[in-house]
């Protein structure tokens, strides 16, 4: 599947799971851009992450944004191409990886740490 059409299936399940969140998460989660790139740039791989990492979050959380000098806008990278691969060419398993790392990547910005998104289900 192309680029074009990864990147539309993965943002109609970001949609769908955004209309699926508590009320009150829900304007919050709307408000962090996400971005469907088809993998890491090379300044993502030369921080240290892995080559078939699935999503990023970067920023200031939710509800830091002015406790630091230089607050970088959120957003939540998904990386269309990784997660096609990891699914192996299956739309289901595509859909539902989408949706969990599309899940932990927002967790990120809600200021959830890795222990706490592992508790919810989401590592």
């Amino acid at each position: 599947m192309n680029h074009a059409r990864l990147t539309a299936l993965a943002a109609s399940v970001v949609k769908a799971t955004q209309r699926k969140l508590p009320p009150p998460i829900r304007p919050l989660a709307e408000a962090v851009p996400v971005h469907y790139e088809a993998s890491p740039h090379p300044s993502v791989l030369a921080e240290g992450f892995e080559p078939d990492i699935l999503g990023l979050f970067t920023g200031s959380a939710h509800g830091t944004e002015l406790a630091h000098d230089q607050p970088a806008p959120p957003e939540i990278l998904l990386y269309v191409d990784n997660l096609w691969d990891l699914a192996e060419g299956d739309a289901a398993v595509f859909r539902e990886e989408t949706r969990l790392t599309y899940l932990h990547e927002l967790g990120h910005y809600l200021g959830w740490d890795e222990d706490e998104l592992a508790a919810r289900g989401l590592d």
